[in-house]
């Protein structure tokens, strides 16, 4: 559950860039700071990956849907909206 105080931040942006500062010397505490996350998160996120970063950080192309799009279509096909022409 995300805390009410907690800033919001894009993760993926901010765990691509925590990745480059790791690649550039940063220690794992020092780059969560840099990309505006906490330093138990970057340790986590360091951690949970061993020491490499994920291969899924890459540049996302767009050509697919996020799983927001894809959330937003399967809930409006579970409802099966009409659409009421006029004419």
């Amino acid at each position: 559950m995300r805390s009410p105080g907690r800033p919001s931040v894009n993760q993926r942006e901010a765990k691509r860039a925590f990745w480059g500062r790791i690649a550039a010397g940063l220690s794992s505490e020092d780059a969560a700071l840099a990309c505006g996350v906490s330093q138990p998160l970057g340790t986590r996120w360091f951690r949970d990956a061993g020491g490499m970063a994920p291969i899924h950080l890459g540049p996302c192309s767009g050509r697919y849907l996020s799983f927001a799009e894809r959330e937003e279509l399967a809930l409006l096909r579970a409802q099966k909206p009409s659409v009421a022409t006029t004419t």
